[in-house]
């Protein structure tokens, strides 16, 4: 049992790191990684844009994105991030697209604007296998 609180006690310094970095780090950072890691197409979706385009003037640092979008894609890269500690870019970007039976059979990237709490949630539940 002392195994299974040590485990849970590294995984949640891990999730809290993470969180910080989400909290921390530059927009332009945070818009690089997601368009490197989900593309600039599914990085677009997510922040709530039709231009794809943006997503890379954003990583540039050319631009900035309006507050909205940037939370959006804050908590995009904590989800991103704890789901690539465990799976391949490939199975990520599959997953942010995907029905999630844990959002109401709704894709990630569309449920994370008005329920990232609910996708982090999904995020975790889908790292335990359930």
């Amino acid at each position: 049992m002392t195994t299974q609180v040590a485990e849970l006690a590294v995984e949640q310094q891990g999730e809290r790191a993470v969180h910080a970095r989400a909290a921390r780090s530059p927009i332009s950072a945070i818009a690089g990684y997601l368009q490197g890691v989900l593309g600039q197409r599914l990085t677009a979706v997510i922040a709530g844009l039709r231009d794809a385009k943006a997503v890379g003037k954003w990583a540039a640092g050319e631009r900035e994105p309006h507050p909205a979008a940037a939370q959006r894609l804050r908590n995009a890269y904590q989800v991103v991030e704890l789901l690539m500690q465990a799976e391949e870019a490939d199975t990520v970007r599959a997953w942010f697209r995907g029905m999630n039976p844990y959002l109401g059979d709704e894709a990630p990237a569309l449920a994370i604007a008005e329920h990232p709490t609910s996708v982090l949630r999904a995020a975790r539940a889908f790292l335990a296998g359930e």
